[in-house]
């Protein structure tokens, strides 16, 4: 099969998997689609948003349509690194083995990161990077494939342990959920008041997901689309060459090269999705947001005046 029917092959399954989404979630379509180019392109995603928005539900239709193994694992301030990586126990004949922990599935919820204490963060972000833990000197390989979201609620601070600018850049995307429409909260309201129960059809399993991955890298880049993906990043660096007046007085701190890598694989998995064989400059600004937006680092006079991250970004682009 050539690459370009491979790539229809791509399209038709993300309109297929798009489509047994929408039985169980409402709305929400910009978040969908960030989510689905996280996992095509062998990122992970962080979802911001206020309790009750459906990120929990969200994350499990998409681990069953995509027919993978889902573990839930709840963040709080007592939770120890061996909570989610696994320890070593004893068994009846006396010998240490290794009890997998909750890290072991495909798609991991980490709910609430940031209400858990750096060293279990660490323990997580060991894994994003690596696709592999460590436990008692012994490295043990994750599942593949392998894709963390996490959740994480704007509101609410108190007791928190925010994520460092370093563990954050680990995240491809950072995807921010806003409140339903009033049409889409109805829609919501109707359907889950209901004694009506939803089955999903599995679009994927985990072979196919692997071999999409791996087609989307394959996918062919114009050298001035790279280039404008690095330019933009490189605009972000404040007292740089490039930097505007702007982004010299209103950022502290700009985005690294994984933010370049990410728009351009953000961009050839955004492109096969629509349908196109090879992206263009649209496909770069269409990842850019949700892929800078947690990148870059404000001044206080940023804050004093009020400006936002997205609008600096809105100006770059």
């Amino acid at each position: 099969m050539s690459e370009v029917d491979e790539l229809d092959g791509f399209k038709e399954s993300y309109l297929k998997f798009r489509k047994e989404i929408a039985k169980v979630i409402v709305g929400q379509d910009e978040v969908i689609k960030n989510v689905i180019i996280s996992i095509f392109s062998q990122g992970h995603c962080l979802l911001v948003g206020v309790p009750g928005l459906a990120k929990t539900l969200l994350v499990q239709t998409i681990a069953q349509s995509l027919g993978l193994k889902f573990n839930r694992i709840q963040f709080t301030p007592d939770l120890m690194p061996s909570d989610i990586v696994g320890s070593e126990i004893l068994d009846d004949n006396r010998k240490f083995v290794f009890n997998k922990g909750p890290l072991f599935a495909n798609i991991v919820l980490a709910d609430e990161i940031n209400r858990t204490p750096p060293k279990t963060q660490a323990a997580l972000l060991e894994a994003m990077q690596e696709k592999s833990i460590t436990a008692a000197g012994t490295r043990h390989e994750l599942s593949k494939p392998f894709f963390v979201l996490a959740t994480q609620n704007p509101i609410e601070q108190e007791g928190t342990y925010p994520l460092p600018e370093a563990q954050l850049d680990r995240f491809m995307f950072n995807v921010v959920l806003d409140y339903p429409s009033y049409e889409e909260e109805l829609q919501v309201i109707k359907s889950t008041t209901s004694n009506k129960t939803v089955i999903l059809d599995k679009i994927l399993d985990a072979q196919q997901i692997i071999s999409y991955q791996q087609l989307v890298r394959k996918i062919p880049v114009a050298n001035n689309v790279i280039e404008y993906a690095v330019k933009l990043v490189a605009r972000t660096r404040p007292n740089s060459s490039m930097a505007t007046d702007r982004v010299n007085q209103f950022i502290a701190w700009g985005a690294g090269p994984r933010a370049s890598q990410f728009l351009v694989v953000g961009a050839k998995c955004h492109a096969a999705i629509n349908g196109k064989y090879s992206p263009d400059i649209e496909d770069v600004i269409a990842v850019a947001k949700p892929i800078l937006r947690h990148r870059l680092v404000k001044t206080y006079q940023a804050d004093a005046e009020g400006i936002s991250v997205e609008q600096l970004i809105n100006e770059l682009l």
